[in-house]
C-alpha cells in the first residue's frame, strides 16, 4: 500500500488559520479531498495522513470528520494544547477515534525555543507515549538541539521529524543541520519524513539542489524510518505534486532504496495504519 504520509486540507471559512493569508495567492483558498483525490489515482497512493494547519482542537475534530467522510485518509495528526492543565485528558479523550495516529504542536511558529523542554509539555507527552499517539515534530534547524534532549527524556514517545526539520537550501546551509540530525541517527524511536523540502529550496529548484539534503536524511534516518510525504497544498507554493513524486522516485531508484519502505510501509508500520 502506498501512502503520503503528510498532506493537508482547509476551508477559509473556519478562520483558525493565522498563517495563511491573501498573500499566500496559490494557498488562500479551499482544499478539500475532491481536489487531492485525482492526484493520488493518478500515482496510485492508495492513502493518506492528514495533518492538521490550524493549532485549535476544532482543527483536530474537523479532520477527524472527514477521515469517516473519506476512505483514502487512513490516520489524522492532530493538535491539543500542550500548555492546558487538562491536556492529558484532552489527548485520551481525543485517542478514542480509531483514525488520530498523533498529535502535532506547531513548534516552528513558538517563539521560545525552550517550550518543548517545559514540566507541562513533558506530561503531555507521557500522555502521547501512554495513548500510543505519535509525536509530530514540526521543527526548524535550531530547534534540533533541544529535540534531541526531548527525546533522551521520553524513550518510549514515538516521534516523526516532520520535512527534515526545514533545512534552509535556500542558503545552502548543509553542515550544522546535517550535524544536529547525525544526533538521532542510533535512536530507532526517532523517525523523519521526507516532506516539505521544495519550500525551503529556491523556486527554480532542481533534483540535484535536494539531494544533498535527501542523502543526508537517508544517511542518519535509513531506508526503515523515512516516510515520504507532499506537503500538499503547500508544496503547490514550490513544486507541482508529480514533479515531487518523480524527485524522490528518482532519487530512491538511483541510490537503490526500497520504494515500497518510503513510500507506504514505514507510514503504515510507524503510524499503525
Amino acid at each position: 500500500m502506498q501512502i503520503d504520509a503528510h498532506q493537508h486540507f482547509w476551508r477559509l471559512e473556519r478562520n483558525d488559520y493565522a498563517w495563511l493569508t491573501p498573500e499566500l495567492t496559490e494557498l488562500y483558498k479551499d482544499f478539500e479531498p475532491e481536489d487531492l483525490l485525482p492526484l493520488l489515482n493518478k500515482h496510485n497512493i492508495d492513502g493518506t495522513v492528514l495533518v492538521q494547519a490550524a493549532p485549535t482542537e476544532a482543527e483536530t475534530w474537523f479532520l477527524l470528520k472527514l477521515s469517516e467522510q473519506y476512505e483514502c485518509i487512513k490516520g489524522v495528526v492532530g493538535w491539543v494544547n500542550f500548555d492546558d492543565k487538562n491536556a492529558s485528558k484532552r489527548i485520551t479523550e481525543c485517542s478514542k477515534h480509531p483514525k488520530l495516529v498523533g498529535i502535532r504542536p506547531m513548534i516552528q511558529d513558538i517563539e521560545n525555543v525552550n517550550w518543548m523542554l517545559s514540566p507541562a509539555v513533558a506530561r503531555t507527552l507521557s500522555s502521547l507515549s501512554q495513548c500510543q499517539l505519535v509525536f509530530d515534530a514540526l521543527v526548524k534547524p535550531q530547534h534540533l538541539k533541544n529535540l534531541k534532549r526531548l527525546v533522551d527524556q521520553h524513550p518510549n514517545l514515538k516521534v516523526v521529524i516532520n520535512h527534515g526539520a526545514k533545512p534552509n537550501i535556500r542558503e545552502n546551509e548543509l553542515h550544522q543541520w546535517r550535524l544536529d540530525l547525525k544526533e538521532f541517527q542510533d535512536l530507532p524511536n526517532v523517525s523523519c519524513k521526507l516532506s516539505g523540502l521544495v519550500t525551503e529550496a529556491n523556486s527554480d529548484w532542481q533534483a540535484k539542489d535536494l539531494f544533498p539534503y535527501i542523502d543526508t536524511i537517508f544517511d542518519v534516518f535509513g531506508e526503515q524510518r523515512v516516510l515520504w510525504g507532499s506537503d500538499w497544498p503547500v508544496s503547490l507554493l514550490a513544486s507541482s505534486y508529480t514533479k515531487w513524486v518523480d524527485t524522490v522516485n528518482l532519487y530512491l531508484t538511483h541510490n537503490n532504496i526500497s520504494k515500497e519502505s518510503v513510500f507506504g510501509n514505514n507510514a503504515m508500520r510507524i503510524y499503525n495504519l
